[in-house]
């Protein structure tokens, strides 16, 4: 799965528009669909604001695990080590 295809699977499953997450990121809505359909490479510093708006981790969203593991449960996991 793209990194694509798992914002949009992710935003869906919140019940989240399009419109509030380019409200999020300061763009208008047209400009997040082409990210999010793969039209325009998504700048990093976006991938971070959503990632926080999301509360999910950019290895998920990336690719790197298919752990949908939520941030502030990575955070807990960091500090009882």
């Amino acid at each position: 799965m793209y990194y694509t295809e798992r914002l949009s699977w992710i935003r869906n499953c919140k019940n989240i528009p399009q419109k509030e997450i380019a409200y999020a990121l300061g763009i208008k809505q047209q400009q997040y669909a082409r990210y999010e359909n793969g039209v325009n490479v998504m700048p990093i510093t976006y991938l971070i604001k959503i990632c926080k708006y999301l509360n999910v981790s950019a290895d998920y969203i990336l690719g790197f695990t298919d752990e949908m593991k939520e941030i502030e449960q990575k955070k807990k996991e960091s500090e009882d080590l």
